[in-house]
């Protein structure tokens, strides 16, 4: 079940996942926690089962119904158990938005590819990482 877990952003629990889609050092999660906490248009939602945090996704909520997903990640030990695509479809489900779009590493590439995201090549952005812009274009309809 998506929550929301904004207010949980600075517990151990949600740092170490959070950890898991940020560069791993300590001052760059601590970073990323600070970003929830302090910006409005920044969201984190959790993916919990039987009160386990098993997945989180960090969205920017735009004006135009379009959402960034700034991080997206999952347990290392529950990968594999189609969690990340999970987490996707329930924000999708809950929030309809017209768009979501993310930036990622050669290593998630075909995950967004798999669930239906258009990818293309961003190029290097440092000596031999090549980052890749992944966009879903989502067709609602008015009984949605």
């Amino acid at each position: 079940m998506l929550t929301e877990i904004k207010h949980r952003v600075q517990e151990t629990e949600v740092k170490e996942l959070l950890s898991c889609s940020v560069f791993p050092d300590p001052e760059a999660v601590d970073a990323a926690a600070a970003a929830y906490e302090a910006n409005r248009e920044l969201s984190l939602y959790g993916y919990v089962e039987e009160g386990e945090l098993i997945a989180l996704i960090g969205l920017e909520l735009h004006g135009d119904n379009g959402v960034t997903i700034r991080h997206l990640a999952v347990d290392p030990l529950r990968r594999g158990e189609g969690y990340g695509r999970g987490i996707l479809l329930e924000v999708l489900e809950q929030l309809h938005p017209v768009r979501m779009t993310a930036e990622t590493d050669e290593e998630g590439v075909n995950f967004y590819r798999n669930v239906g995201f258009i990818v293309e090549s961003l190029g290097e952005a440092y000596p031999g990482v090549e980052r890749f812009r992944c966009v879903y274009e989502a067709e609602w309809t008015e009984s949605d």
